[in-house]
């Protein structure tokens, strides 16, 4: 099999129990060729995975944000692909929460929106290393509203019970057309159903490269890795993923933790 890019999730995968790359894979990523692509597939906003590809001195190369739903290129800039969740679903979501402890956050582009910089707020800027722009969601949506535009994630964070309720009262009423995940019990991330990690990759791969799905090696650890795993030509499982995950891989490395990335990348692409 010959490998021709890296497509890779960052939470639990390719950061270390730091959060951050450790001098290994980046060591690793530093061996191989300049126009080698290393391809960031998250849920993360791009102001959140711009700096990592700094430290891995890749700035400018594509990135699929949003679990799929944005896709950029920052050198030439170009917009690949744009898929929100529309203004009525954004607004419904937001209902759901008034008068519960669960925060909500609204993304859209390179914006992330905050109703106030509380505990979850201050939480997630300190995991991304991304600030949040302070304003009422009432606001945020009068302000779409008038731009006929829409979040393209919408996340959610509060106590484990109250989390609980509003993923099954969304799901309920809202689950054809939108995708909920549940990274930890505390957090649901909101994106629109027919987007995927997976499809955005295709198109990617399609529209800046000559190099095919069954050419690339992907890792990933959660739910919302599996159909880019089942795609590409080697799918890996970090050894701290889900089980699912690890069921569904042609491979399974070490953990996050372990450096479980780089030691794939020595062993199939360094030698």
């Amino acid at each position: 099999m010959q490998i021709k890019a890296i497509c890779t999730d960052i939470d639990g995968t390719l950061l270390n129990g730091d959060r951050v790359l450790s001098p290994r894979l980046l060591e690793a990523i530093g061996r191989l060729p300049e126009d080698f692509p290393i391809i960031l597939a998250s849920s993360r906003m791009p102001d959140a995975m711009r700096h990592l590809q700094k430290d891995m001195c890749r700035l400018g190369e594509p990135l699929i944000c949003y679990n799929g739903g944005f896709v950029i290129h920052d050198k030439p800039k170009e917009v690949l692909d744009d898929v929100s969740i529309s203004l009525d679903l954004c607004e419904a979501l937001v209902k759901i929460a008034k008068g519960t402890k669960v925060h909500v956050s609204l993304y859209q582009g390179e914006d992330w929106f905050e109703p106030e910089y509380d505990y979850w707020a201050q939480r997630e800027a300190r995991n991304t290393k991304v600030d949040p722009t302070l304003q009422p969601l009432d606001q945020v949506l009068a302000l779409w509203k008038g731009r006929k535009k829409g979040a393209h994630k919408v996340m959610c964070m509060g106590p484990a019970d109250e989390i609980d309720f509003f993923f099954q009262n969304a799901e309920q009423h809202m689950g054809t057309e939108l995708h909920l995940y549940r990274s930890k019990d505390t957090y649901i991330e909101i994106a629109p159903k027919s987007i995927s990690k997976a499809s955005a990759l295709e198109l990617l791969l399609e529209r800046k490269y000559q190099i095919k799905m069954d050419e690339v090696m992907a890792f990933g650890d959660n739910y919302n890795d599996i159909e880019m795993l089942e795609a590409v030509g080697l799918g890996v499982a970090v050894g701290n993923a889900l089980e699912e995950v690890k069921s569904i891989a042609d491979r399974v490395t070490l953990s996050n933790k372990e450096d479980g990335v780089a030691v794939m990348i020595e062993e199939m692409l360094l030698g």
